[in-house]
């Protein structure tokens, strides 16, 4: 039998992050980061990067491990993320494996096995061109995008790589506990709307800048949502007020997307926020009370 291993996953803007870090001091346990942007150095007001105190609070894994041009994986991840699992586990601690992006969710949870790396040469000449070529080119293959982050370059570049395959899904890891956060739309967009005020009033306009200037705007960190949409902004074609509400547009979309991954999980307890703290407690004391460890 494995340890156990509890995730908590959903949408943004659902609370994720601040439940993790109230549950870590409550179960002496260590944050293990599922987050594709949190991984970058750099990009910390729009994402909502946990605050210095939080970190040293609460030790948190697989967050500003790689700059911001580099290109990473979900397999990549896989191999740290099952790293740090086991480090916590070695030092007697319960790792909470937390955020939104599903892929790297379910890289742990269902042991994806993923497709091997692809030809160099082909993958140079995908890179070079435009999203939407892209999606011709996987039309013209009757490749099925929506399955996976349309958004995302990368990510539509392997898809056609491999021929419209995925990587394989197992079962789900033995002494598992997954615990999901969701809102009510209503409440949902009011809580996006906040945080995007409060990311404009704590200066992400200038960490925009900062990152656009070193890197330019074809630089991987530059394609998030609550970045990409300000390349129209510093080219003096769109307002501050528009550019707001492209990045509550493309949260919401995003949460969207998140939304549709994680309803398939018939394994997730979910909790709507505000959610019950107790009710979280109970249900992670009974699970931890019967968890089978080597």
């Amino acid at each position: 039998m494995k340890k156990p291993l509890i995730a908590i996953v959903g949408s943004t803007a659902t609370g994720k992050s601040e439940l993790a870090f109230n549950l870590a001091k409550r179960f002496n346990a260590e944050i293990v980061s599922a987050d594709s942007w949190l991984v970058r150095r750099g990009l910390d007001i729009g994402t909502a990067k946990p605050s210095i105190n939080m970190l040293r609070e609460v030790p948190h894994h697989l967050i500003d491990i790689i700059d911001p041009e580099q290109d990473f994986s979900a397999a990549e991840y896989k191999k740290l993320a099952s790293k740090s699992i086991e480090d916590i586990h070695s030092n007697g601690k319960l790792p909470l494996l937390v955020g939104g992006t599903g892929l790297y969710i379910d890289s742990i949870l269902y042991d994806f096995s993923f497709l091997p790396a692809s030809d160099q040469k082909v993958r140079q000449r995908l890179n070079a061109l435009q999203l939407g070529e892209l999606y011709s080119l996987a039309k013209s293959k009757k490749l099925d995008l929506s399955q996976i982050d349309m958004r995302n370059k990368r990510r539509v570049i392997r898809f056609i790589e491999s021929d419209g395959k995925i990587a394989t899904r197992n079962t789900l890891r033995p002494n598992t506990l997954i615990i999901g956060t969701r809102s009510e739309t209503d409440v949902l967009r009011q809580h996006i709307e906040e945080r995007v005020d409060t990311m404009i009033s704590l200066g992400l306009e200038s960490e925009v800048k900062k990152l656009s200037d070193s890197f330019g705007w074809s630089c991987e960190a530059l394609k998030g949502i609550g970045y990409s949409e300000w390349e129209l902004y510093f080219k003096n074609l769109q307002s501050m007020a528009i550019t707001k509400q492209r990045i509550i547009k493309d949260t919401l979309a995003l949460a969207r997307r998140q939304q549709t991954w994680f309803k398939r999980d018939k394994s997730i307890h979910w909790f709507t926020t505000p959610v019950n703290i107790a009710d979280i407690d109970a249900l992670i004391t009974s699970f931890l009370n019967n968890s089978v460890i080597e």
